[in-house]
């Protein structure tokens, strides 16, 4: 034997050994099932995830007059004080309301029960988003108009 055709199989060996030595790619895959993630993905709402209570104020629109001057409480067991101000009426009487609320399915909107409606929000973080008289989002040009910041 040459020393070429040595230098070949010498190659050839080590090529061979190396490549022998490597894990089939299939053999340890890792199955991820979107199942095993469910439970953790459908349990976080407004509700459990926020810190929603506390004090929220905004401007709302009005018919009538200027506008709203809403002051909602959130506290605990569910309960809320409302203060609304209607702005450019003669008396700038502070209309005060309470009660408990309670949340939807989705734990996403809290209903104010004893109050008119519209009386839903929907709640984000440091923000309510007041909803429609059917309980949908309001949307368009005015949508900013009807939302409560925390404070």
């Amino acid at each position: 034997m040459n020393k070429k055709q040595s230098l070949i199989l010498l190659f050839l060996a080590g090529f061979t050994l190396i490549f022998s030595c490597q894990k089939s790619s299939n053999q340890d895959d890792l199955i991820i099932d979107d199942e095993m993630f469910e439970d953790v993905i459908d349990n976080h709402t407004s509700q459990n995830s926020l810190d929603y209570h506390g004090i929220y104020k905004g401007l709302l629109p009005c018919a009538d007059c200027e506008g709203i001057e809403v002051t909602l409480e959130l506290g605990p067991g569910d309960s809320y004080t409302r203060k609304s101000t209607y702005l450019g009426k003669d008396d700038n009487e502070i209309i005060e309301s309470s009660g408990t609320f309670s949340w939807n399915g989705a734990g996403n909107t809290i209903t104010l029960h004893g109050e008119d409606l519209p009386n839903q929000f929907f709640v984000g973080e440091n923000v309510l988003f007041q909803l429609d008289m059917q309980g949908n989002r309001i949307t368009g040009e005015l949508a900013d108009n009807y939302k409560l910041n925390k404070q």
